[in-house]
């Protein structure tokens, strides 16, 4: 059998990147680096272990090497809403839908009913990187390093939903001056719950598993623009309800 590879080296640099706020360029000859998905789940592990407390994760199909896509989401860069979340140069903004966990889950997959298990909430993913230069792009590298997710925040949960999925939705999201989204959006997939279905089959106990009060995100109803500091955000889901962030 092949011994693991050592990727501390990987994992101390990201975990002062996110300290200190500098981002790096990692090379092969300077440490050893993730080649698989598999060790890519091992820097999130270890980097989230680091950190401290997880407060939700994120989730894609995605494709090739990286599918299907799963990030830890840290305690330390949750915002509350309407608060404020520090800017290094500008942050990437993802108005999504996200999914709280109101009980331990049964079992892997998908619960039934749904609704006795999840809270949907209108959220607002932060992105940023730790990586520069070629790295940054790199698509093991960016899951390693929970696929650049830099915060999270969640509008208030919907009460009364009755387990419908989100598919198409009406959107606004306005960032300073700017109209990103102002009509019909659609989740990424076409389905909501579809990808927390994904997410559920596929998460295990990677980083603890999913926890309840954790919240699952379920991709981005609006791209990702970046916006520097001085910018207020105000985003809305319709059924769903607002949710704001100042980039300070």
């Amino acid at each position: 059998m092949t011994a693991p590879r050592d990727l501390s080296d990987f994992v101390a640099a990201l975990q002062r990147a996110h300290e200190t706020g500098a981002r790096f360029a990692p090379a092969p000859g300077d440490m050893a680096l993730p080649e698989s998905r598999s060790e890519s789940l091992v820097v999130q592990a270890e980097v989230a272990r680091l950190r401290g407390a997880v407060a939700g994760f994120k989730v894609a199909a995605g494709t090739g090497v990286v599918a299907p896509v799963v990030a830890p989401i840290a305690a330390a860069d949750v915002v509350a809403d309407g608060g404020k979340a520090a800017v290094k140069d500008q942050l990437g903004i993802e108005l999504e839908i996200g999914f709280e966990l109101l009980q331990p889950l049964p079992g892997p997959g998908l619960p039934e009913p749904v609704e006795a298990y999840f809270a949907p909430r209108p959220v607002i993913e932060l992105v940023d990187t730790r990586l520069e230069g070629e790295s940054a792009g790199a698509p093991l590298l960016k899951l390693a390093d929970m696929q650049i997710n830099a915060g999270l925040v969640s509008g208030a949960a919907l009460e009364g939903w009755d387990g419908s999925d989100f598919g198409a939705v009406e959107a606004r999201l306005v960032c300073g001056e700017t109209v990103v989204l102002d009509g019909s959006a659609t989740v990424p997939g076409g389905s909501a719950l579809a990808n927390l279905r994904l997410f559920c089959e596929v998460i295990g106990e990677h980083c603890g598993g999913l926890q309840p009060g954790q919240v699952v995100i379920t991709g981005s109803l609006c791209g990702l623009p970046y916006f520097p500091a001085g910018t207020e955000v105000s985003g809305e889901i319709s059924g769903l309800g607002p949710v704001a962030v100042s980039l300070v």
